[in-house]
């Protein structure tokens, strides 16, 4: 039997970069199963760079559990590692080092470790295998793999996202949107401000626009307690303008997000900024024609998870794990696609979002142990014992 910790050492070892192929995972994985007599479908992105893997152990019947995680990483570039962030380090100190160990590849290693005994306990209830590609960069993967688990395989009953949670459940998200805003104004000598428009000078009120709004949202009291940032926020990440310090810049774009609650719209707060953005692109209009503001999304939006039709699945992750409160998190998963198609989901996996996108990395052992006794259990529970 291949445990775990064998197993994650062999994950963490492709370096599955989001921008990077995950494809040798993928096909670790795949001749992983196929030793163990396991199904499983690989459903590839527009250019076949890269794959989802679902595989289903056990019967083809309806009822089952998904336990979906994605493959690919974060960078380390200019990160300070102590170690190789793509060789799985054990230093002694109860921790396990490397790049996705918690986030996530410790939750596929947990599952990836039970699928011999999961094979020979002749199943009741199917257990899936769902395994993303680009979850880091807006979720891209995970929306087709969910629409061939759903054309092609009795309807699952429950989805356990296993995202880093300190084995805790979790039944709520913010959706995630990242866009870019390009101001285009018009070229000047800086000694003749009155003849251009400055696209950086314009960009700036937007941006201070955008932080505003988030003040506009708590002052009207739509907040929700069970988030730590109890808001839908807004964020400028980045920003870039002019040519020189003696010119008028003629452009600045900056790349920008909107992370809001369950219970808010998306497009109720972007139109919030594209309100204002209208009112400054007629005020540099009057003065260049030219000009404008113009703003596109990067992503399709990740839906948020609401604490929602998810009794069935919340009883579930108790019965295995004890109970336990459950809570809400700030990041975005894969969690609100799959609910947005009617499949009651939680997220629950070890480690902590605290170590996620970090140097050094780590999860601890006793969280994979823990993780490692959670599938134990799924099994025994899907199995009728």
């Amino acid at each position: 039997m291949t445990t775990a910790k064998q197993l994650l050492e062999r994950l963490v070892g492709f370096p599955t970069v989001s921008r990077d192929s995950n494809l040798e995972l993928i096909h670790f994985v795949e001749a992983f199963l196929d030793d163990h007599g396991v199904e499983h479908w690989r459903i590839e992105n527009e250019d076949g760079s890269k794959a989802n893997l679902l595989a289903r152990i056990g019967p083809a019947v309806a009822g089952g559990v998904v336990l979906s995680g994605h493959t690919d990483v974060v960078p380390v570039d200019g990160q300070p590692w102590s170690s190789d962030p793509f060789a799985l380090v054990d230093k002694d100190d109860g921790r396990l080092y490397g790049r996705g160990t918690c986030d996530m590849k410790g939750f596929i290693a947990c599952a990836l470790a039970e699928v011999p005994r999961w094979v020979a306990m002749e199943l009741e209830k199917p257990i899936y295998l769902a395994l993303s590609y680009d979850e880091e960069v807006g979720c891209l993967g995970a929306p087709r793999m969910i629409e061939r688990l759903l054309a092609d395989h009795p309807r699952p009953a429950t989805v356990i996202v296993g995202e880093p949670t300190m084995m805790q459940p979790v039944v709520a998200h913010k959706g995630a949107t990242n866009l870019r805003t390009t101001v285009t104004g018009r070229a000047a000598h800086s000694s003749q401000v009155d003849q251009g428009v400055s696209a950086i000078h314009v960009a700036a009120r937007l941006v201070t626009r955008i932080e505003d709004v988030m003040a506009e949202l708590k002052a009207e009291g739509r907040i929700d307690e069970a988030f730590n940032v109890v808001h839908s926020s807004l964020h400028v990440g980045r920003i870039s303008g002019g040519t020189a310090i003696n010119i008028m810049a003629r452009e600045c774009s900056f790349d920008w997000e909107i992370r809001h609650l369950p219970q808010d719209r998306f497009d109720d707060l972007l139109g919030r900024v594209n309100d204002y953005a209208a009112e400054l692109a007629a005020r540099m209009q009057r003065i260049a024609p030219e000009t404008g503001i113009a703003t596109e999304t990067l992503n399709v939006t990740v839906p948020a998870l609401a604490d929602d039709n998810n009794a069935e699945v919340l009883a579930l992750c108790r019965e295995l794990l004890g109970e336990r409160p459950s809570g809400a998190v700030a990041y975005a998963t894969e969690a609100g696609q799959f609910q947005r198609e009617g499949l009651p989901t939680v997220i629950c996996g070890p480690g902590s979002i605290g170590q996620a996108h970090q140097p050094d990395e780590y999860l601890d052992i006793e969280q994979l142990e823990a993780g490692s006794h959670f599938m134990q259990a799924l099994g025994e529970r899907l199995a009728g014992r």
